[in-house]
This record gives structure tokens, C-alpha cells and sequence, in this order.
């Protein structure tokens, strides 16, 4: 009896877990978007709020003692700190200027690029199987962008400076993630992380994967249901190739680590 109510009170904490981290990642956008859209909120007062909100959120965690922050010479973290910052501003600027859909589309992105950076810079390697995922992951985020009648070059420069950046903070924030902590842009985020670590520690790699596909869904749906964001039949095909890709990759990444775990315990 003990270990049935301790094993639905783990379940339950998973459950409420991945909820918090599902409203949390999407309100974020919904809220921003609904403010952008329905009041005009100046972009830079609402990314300065996003640093404050952030700053006060990790100053609150310090002295809860949940992490210890590190001292670290200025020229041992600019670039990180860099990129974060531009990471913040362009995906804010991005989700002002364009659809929630190809706002979204365009952070999927991030992934073709962080392959391209790590193999040219830091001479990674990667499989065909991963490279030709991404073929369909470009291709859909290209037709959707090319048939998104609300598409401007403006929105779509603030997207590809965003997925830029976004795709160096994450190589650099994962090469400096021994030496300091890193934050996330504002204080819902900074929770969605911790939950998802959480989560990611007590859940199946590929559960935790899905359940993020179907926050990926959710939000494109969102897009559509509260911001009557017009989706044309390419956009809609536009979509799919992409999920597909995504699904593809993801499939492909986690059975290379799950062979590089067999074989580490093959050896002798």
C-alpha cells in the first residue's frame, strides 16, 4: 500500500510537473503576443521588464540557496552574456513582427544551425541520418514563411538574426555550463527549466521529447485560435514537413545515444 500511494505521488508530481512547464512555455508567448497585438507595449520596455523579472527570480533563488553563483572575469563569460542578450531582444522582436506559426517555425531553425556552427567551428560530426532531417525541417519553415500572407522582410530579419543568436547562446551556454549558471529570459522560464530537468530525470528521453512536440503544436494551434492568424494549405504542409523533420531528427538523436550508452556498458 505504502509503495502504491509513494509511486502515485512520484506520478503526480511528474503530471503536475510537465503542466507547469506546458503553461508556462506557452503563456509566455501568448501573453507577449496578446500585448504586442492589442496594445502596442513598446518591445524594448517589455524585454527590460523580461531582465528584471529575471534578475529578481534568480536573486530569490540565491537566497533560497538553490544554487551558488560563481565569480568569473567579464571577458571569460561577453560572449555568453552577449548572445543572451541578443537572443532575448530578436525572438521578442520576431514574435512582434510576425505570426505566432512563423515565429515558431522559425525557432526550429535553431537546430540546422547549432549543427552548421558545431561542424565548421568546433569540427563535430554528425550523422547522414541527422543531416537529412533537416532538409525537411528547412524546407517547411521555407514554405511557410514564402505563403504566410501576413510575411514581411522585416519580421523575417528579426527571425533569422533571433534563430543566429539563439543557435550561438546555446553552443556557448553549453561550453561555459561548468564554469557559471545560466539564465533564461524571464523568471516563468527560469521555473520551466528547473521543471523540466526534473521531468527529464524521472521520464522516458523519448516521452519528454513528444510531450515537447505537443507543446510545439499547441502553441501554432494557439496562433490560430486566439490571434486568427491566417494558415493557407502550403503553411499547413509547410507545418508538417517540419514536425516531420523534427520527429525524424529526434527519433535518429536519441537511438545514436541510446547505441552510445550500450556500447559504453559493453566494455570491459
Amino acid at each position: 500500500m505504502a509503495t502504491r500511494l509513494s509511486d502515485l505521488f512520484g506520478n503526480s508530481r511528474i503530471i503536475a510537473g510537465l503542466l507547469v512547464n506546458l503553461l508556462s512555455s506557452i503563456c509566455i508567448v501568448f501573453i507577449n503576443k496578446w500585448i504586442y497585438v492589442h496594445y502596442g507595449f513598446p518591445n524594448m520596455t517589455m524585454t527590460l521588464i523580461h531582465f528584471v523579472v529575471t534578475w529578481l527570480g534568480l536573486f530569490m533563488c540565491q537566497k533560497m540557496d538553490i544554487f551558488s553563483p560563481k565569480s568569473l572575469r567579464p571577458s571569460k563569460i561577453i560572449l555568453l552574456a552577449l548572445s543572451f542578450c541578443g537572443f532575448v531582444v530578436f525572438t521578442n522582436l520576431s514574435l512582434q513582427s510576425n505570426t505566432i506559426g512563423t515565429y515558431q517555425l522559425a525557432k526550429v531553425m535553431t537546430t540546422p544551425v547549432i549543427i552548421v556552427i558545431q561542424t565548421l567551428h568546433y569540427r563535430k560530426t554528425f550523422s547522414t541520418k541527422i543531416k537529412l532531417t533537416l532538409v525537411p525541417i528547412t524546407l517547411g519553415v521555407i514554405l511557410n514563411s514564402y505563403y504566410d500572407v501576413k510575411f514581411n522582410l522585416l519580421g523575417m530579419s528579426f527571425a533569422t538574426l533571433g534563430v543566429f543568436v539563439t543557435s550561438l547562446y546555446q553552443v556557448v551556454s553549453i561550453l561555459a555550463f561548468s564554469l557559471c549558471i545560466v539564465i533564461d529570459k524571464a523568471i516563468s522560464l527560469y521555473l520551466n527549466q528547473q521543471v523540466v530537468r526534473n521531468c527529464s530525470l524521472n521520464i522516458s528521453p523519448h516521452s519528454y521529447n513528444m510531450f515537447g512536440h505537443f507543446k510545439f503544436c499547441i502553441t501554432l494551434l494557439g496562433g490560430c485560435v486566439l490571434f486568427q492568424d491566417p494558415l493557407s494549405l502550403n503553411q499547413g504542409l509547410g507545418i508538417l514537413c517540419t514536425l516531420s523533420g523534427i520527429l525524424a531528427y529526434t527519433h535518429f538523436k536519441l537511438a545514436e545515444q541510446e547505441e552510445g550508452k550500450s556500447r559504453l556498458t559493453q566494455r570491459p
